[in-house]
């Protein structure tokens, strides 16, 4: 089988005529990282009763909101920590415990959790396929439709 060159450079089209080649590289790295979390992510969005203080069996609502990706390759989520400029990288090393196989790798683990969580859900948002969902439960919750007349904007009554 012969391989033909390719003569003409490779164009790229973009969608918006003020769209720079860096945003649409920005754009591309955001698609390629939706990709990854939609296969080796995980979100969490949840309410469950804590305790603020253990000397108060009190429980309070409190609001889990969490996006991790785990992977043994360090480049790789150590490049998503670098794209999104948010969360933490940790590593994992499995083997500690007597009962672990020689041949287990470490693995990374990219975590951000509430706001953080939601600024990368709205960059994600875009390109998510299977973990979108929710994605979109984590913008709903930072972002509400308030549609009954007594709910005002904060920034409205600011500036009277």
């Amino acid at each position: 089988m012969e391989v033909m060159a390719i003569k003409e450079p490779i164009k790229i089209y973009l969608k918006e005529e003020n769209m720079t080649k860096d945003m649409y590289h920005q754009m591309a790295d955001y698609a390629y990282i939706a990709g990854l979390f939609d296969g080796e992510g995980c979100v969490q969005y949840k309410q469950y009763l804590d305790t603020k203080r253990k000397d108060r069996p009190r429980r309070y609502k409190v609001w889990r909101i969490v996006m991790e990706m785990s992977m043994t390759d360090e480049m790789v989520i150590r490049w998503v920590h670098d794209i999104l400029k948010v969360g933490t990288v940790k590593v994992n090393i499995k083997n500690k415990s007597p009962s672990s196989k020689p041949h287990y790798k470490k693995q990374w683990r990219w975590r951000c959790s509430h706001r953080d969580a939601y600024k990368v859900a709205k960059l994600l948002w875009p390109f998510a396929q299977v973990k979108l969902h929710k994605i979109e439960q984590i913008i709903d919750h930072y972002e509400p439709e308030h549609k009954a007349e007594n709910v005002i904007s904060l920034e409205a009554y600011r500036n009277e």
